[in-house]
């Protein structure tokens, strides 16, 4: 059998498992990594295998984690003491646990160290949408995205629902040992990222991204986690919608020391993998749309779709927009395909999320599978953080 439809026949499409952590941050990593000790060994080795590839063994990774971790100390040493416990609770290595944090990073690293070799490193793409109150049907915000990525990953992501005691409680979608990805907090913050690439990118060290998220998540005022995304330095650039239940969205398009503002037409935003800003056209390069040629018309093929129903949008006309085959496999959503380096490419996950609700619906390999599993935040604790 063809392997880009082995999905779904010899192979079932995999559930995304809920993970729930509570207590201090070495708590909550244990618990982490105890509960999703088999999906964290799987993207370790997924990962490792192809930093291999890239001439990267582990004391050269160890070398990488080093060098992060005062990046990492200074922005929130909590995440050092989370990302131990995920190794203990996991029994492995705490640097196996920082590369998958930071694993964006790292794998851009080691491909810049194969000199005069072919590119290995695939982009991490994604075309994401923020509806307004305004424009859907029961005023509440809608927050979106499909989740471009290795098709294995399919079978490590997770669902983390976050108890905290000092803030709000937070839920995300993420690759197991990952601190965030995609998510929702109880003080009404959503947050999805894109792929972007600029001329700019990986000319000094930033925070990993997925730190950066999860920081942002983390807080109770959107302006802090706005701050955050704005200006916190990065090893290279990245695009992070940033929504509210109180009807703000802002898409931050991010060059590693600059960011562009990217706001809502006629209630709704859509952002793939290309920069949008004219400030930002007129400042860098975008380097990006080469290996990303279908970010060009994947956020016209969603506008398109949900511009007739502005005004009275639903989590089904999201769904049924990033649904879209238009130029398949090169799609908004992108059935398993092999790619320039003969690995499975897909759309891993679709995520929406309607935070005023506290739930969040993920359907895992989208193209193939239109099942959604719930996940939501306790109505109660929300009502207590606000």
């Amino acid at each position: 059998m063809d392997q880009s439809y082995s999905w779904g026949t010899e192979r079932p499409i995999p559930s995304c498992p809920l993970i729930e952590i509570s207590g201090s941050s070495r708590e909550r990593g244990r618990q982490y990594g105890e509960q999703a000790r088999d999906r964290i060994l799987r993207g370790i080795e997924h990962y490792s295998l192809q930093l291999e590839t890239n001439q990267l063994g582990w004391p050269e990774i160890t070398h990488i984690v080093k060098t992060f971790e005062p990046t990492i100390a200074s922005f929130e040493p909590a995440y050092l003491e989370e990302m131990r416990g995920i190794a203990e609770g996991a029994n492995v290595a705490y640097e196996a646990v920082v590369m998958l944090n930071a694993r964006t990073e790292i794998l851009k690293i080691a491909d810049r160290r194969k000199k005069g070799l072919p590119s290995e490193i695939d982009p991490d793409g994604c075309t994401g949408v923020v509806a307004m109150p305004e424009a859907t049907r029961d005023g509440r915000v809608i927050h979106a995205q499909n989740w471009d990525w290795k098709a294995e990953c399919a079978e490590t992501a997770v669902v983390v629902r976050v108890l905290r005691d000092d803030g709000p409680d937070l839920l995300t979608f993420t690759e197991a040992g990952g601190l965030a990805r995609s998510g929702m907090n109880s003080a009404g913050i959503s947050i999805t990222a894109n792929y972007l690439e600029s001329d700019r990118d990986y000319r000094r060290l930033g925070v990993p991204l997925a730190l950066l998220r999860r920081k942002a998540l983390e807080q109770q005022q959107l302006a802090l986690a706005m701050r955050i995304i704005y200006c916190t330095p990065k090893s290279a650039a990245n695009n992070v919608m940033v929504s509210h239940v109180g009807g703000i969205a802002i898409d931050f398009e991010c060059a590693p020391d600059e960011t562009f503002q990217i706001h809502p037409q006629r209630g709704v935003i859509v952002h793939a993998n290309h920069f949008q800003s004219a400030t930002a056209l007129s400042k860098i390069k975008d380097m990006g749309v080469v290996n990303t040629p279908d970010s060009l018309y994947r956020d016209l093929r969603v506008r398109q779709l949900v511009e007739p129903h502005i005004g009275h949008l639903t989590r089904d006309h999201i769904k049924e927009a990033l649904f879209d085959d238009f130029q398949s496999p090169w799609s908004v959503c992108r059935p398993p395909r092999p790619n320039s380096s003969s690995n499975l490419s897909a759309t891993v996950a679709m995520v929406v999320m309607e935070p005023a609700l506290g739930v969040m619906e993920v359907a895992v390999l989208p193209a193939l599978n239109r099942d959604f599993q719930t996940y939501t935040l306790d109505c109660e604790r929300r009502a207590v953080a606000a």
